[in-house]
Order: structure tokens, then C-alpha cells, then sequence
């Protein structure tokens, strides 16, 4: 029995197939299905079903299978462990992010860049999703760190957060919207002023909508949301041709604004806060390179109100 032997069978339950196992592992589909079977005659049990359009754990595979994971962490730790003390990271770390999670405040194209010229031999995996969605991938330790708004007042149960983004929420509206017409020189909206109003917004799940529905609620009103965008910079876009007002971050208002003239007004009585967290499981990441990523994101990220490092 050989690591690569297991690390292949997990692959191919992770991917559900020889298929797009073979594919992600860079091997001929024929090689990894041969290299299952030989690991089955070993063992003299078939793990994996075939008999279906896609493949399925038998009975022994269940069985097998979390130890076949743990074989491969204890491997990968003993490789850690070696390089840590040569100063070499290795391996795979991943990062999560909200769309617009940081804005002009902070570039993490280019801090990927340099995190990467500084660890040639680490794989860095970026994805977006909704913070709802990375809360639990940090859970399940399918991230090891994320950018996220906070979808709860207080922080979910088994993570850790660092704000880097505090702000007033906001509505951007173009200067023929009701709002503006009666008042041109307004600054703010009170709440209730939105009740029957169109809303644009970012998706359930995310910071920006948990905290527009609970301040919403707390005033006996449901929030009319008529269109919903992924990209703060659609929400702008859409708002900008007359389709309703954009609930974003005060602090984002006058960015989309480049696509048109928007207006920004902060949202009072009651005001709420926008926040954008570094997150993480509040055991700290499991791998040395992913507790390498979350120092240096610390200390890059700007601290809230100062546009400094945290």
C-alpha cells in the first residue's frame, strides 16, 4: 500500500469520479483506475462502486476512508513539520472573500503576489462565495481563512474575527430619485423612509443583507428588495439607471458612483454598521502555512477608521 494509493482513492471521493479525479490529479484516468484496483486486491475488498453513473464508497470504503485521510494529514505534517524548520513552506492554503470585501482599501491581488514570490513552493487557492457560505467551509476546514461580513451581531460559535471594515450603511441614489428631488442637499435617510422604497442589495448570506434585515425587522417592516447582485459595482450600475436605490457600505457609495452621478446617504434612526472580518477557526488554522497567510493578513489589512495596518 503506497500514500499516493490513498491520496488518489480520496481524490476520487471528493470528486464524485475517475473523471475529473484523473483530471485534478494530472494523471491518464486509465493509470488511477489501475492504481485503485491494485490498492483493492491488497486489501481484498472492493472500495468503490462503479455499478452507478457515479462512483460510490462500498461498505469497506466508508470504513477506509477516514483513515486513508488521516494517513495523508499525518504525511503532511511530517512534511510541514521538516520544513518548517528549514524556513520552506509547502503545501496547499486557501483563502475565502466576499465580492468588494475590502474595496480600494486594500489590494489583495498584489498581496497574493508578493505572498507568493515570498513562498514559491506553497499552492494558494482563492475563492468567492457568501459569508454564510465561508462561516461554515471554516468550520469544516475547507478554508483556512476568509474575508467575510459577519452574517451575526456577536461572532458565529468556533471562529475568530478581526474587523478591518467598519462602516454606516448606506443607500446610493441617482439625483432624479424621490429621496434627492425633495431634498438635494440630504446627507442621510431615516430607515423608515425605505419601507416601500425598491431595494438593490447583495444576496442573502451575505454581511450587508443579515444586517439590513434585522435593523428592518426591529422596525416592523420587511425590506422590498427588487434586485440582487453578487458585485457592489452591479448594485451601483443598476441604481445609477433609476431601478431603485443601492444599499451599500457608506464608505463604497462614491466609488460605483464613477458610473454615473450617485448620490450616497447614510442610514439613521437607526444607524448600522456595515463590517467586513479576517476570519478564522478560533483554533487558528491547522497547517503552518495557513497560520503563515492569517499573520501576514493581520498585519497587512487596514484597521477600521485609520486606513493603517491592523
Amino acid at each position: 500500500m503506497e500514500l499516493r494509493q490513498l491520496r488518489y482513492l480520496v481524490t476520487v471521493v471528493e470528486e464524485g469520479g475517475f473523471t475529473r479525479a484523473a483530471a485534478r490529479l494530472h494523471l491518464a484516468q486509465s493509470g488511477l483506475s489501475a492504481q485503485i484496483r491494485q490498492l483493492e486486491r491488497e486489501l481484498g475488498q472492493p472500495l468503490l462502486d462503479r455499478s452507478h453513473r457515479s462512483v460510490t464508497l462500498t461498505e469497506t470504503g466508508r470504513a477506509v476512508l477516514p483513515y486513508a485521510r488521516a494517513a495523508l494529514a499525518a504525511a503532511d505534517a511530517v512534511r510541514q513539520t521538516a520544513d518548517a524548520y528549514s524556513g520552506l513552506l509547502r503545501g496547499r492554503v486557501t483563502l475565502g472573500t466576499v465580492s468588494g470585501a475590502t474595496g480600494h482599501a486594500f489590494d489583495i491581488a498584489s498581496f497574493l503576489a508578493d505572498f507568493c514570490d515570498a513562498h514559491p513552493a506553497l499552492e494558494i487557492a482563492l475563492t468567492e462565495d457568501t459569508s454564510e457560505r465561508m462561516q461554515a467551509a471554516l468550520l469544516a476546514g475547507e478554508l483556512d481563512v476568509a474575508l467575510l461580513g459577519p452574517t451575526d451581531e456577536g461572532p458565529p460559535p468556533g471562529l475568530s474575527l478581526h474587523t478591518v471594515v467598519d462602516s454606516p450603511l448606506g443607500v446610493a441614489a441617482a439625483p432624479e430619485d424621490p429621496l434627492l428631488r425633495a431634498a438635494p442637499d440630504r446627507t442621510t435617510v431615516e430607515l423608515a423612509a425605505l419601507r416601500d422604497r425598491a431595494l438593490i442589495c447583495l444576496p442573502h448570506g451575505t454581511g450587508v443583507r443579515a444586517a439590513l434585515e434585522r435593523a428592518c425587522a426591529q422596525e416592523g417592516f420587511r425590506p422590498r428588495v427588487s434586485f440582487e447582485a453578487a458585485s457592489p459595482h452591479v448594485l451601483a450600475q443598476l441604481a445609477a439607471r433609476g431601478l431603485g436605490v443601492a444599499v451599500l457600505p457608506a464608505a463604497e457609495g462614491g466609488d460605483p458612483a464613477a458610473d454615473g452621478p450617485l448620490r450616497t446617504l447614510t442610514i439613521v434612526r437607526p444607524g448600522i454598521r456595515a463590517r467586513v472580518a479576517l476570519a478564522w477557526r478560533a483554533d487558528g488554522p491547522s497547517s503552518p502555512a495557513g497560520r503563515v497567510l492569517l499573520d501576514r493578513l493581520r498585519e497587512a489589512l487596514p484597521s477600521p477608521g485609520t486606513g493603517g495596518p491592523a
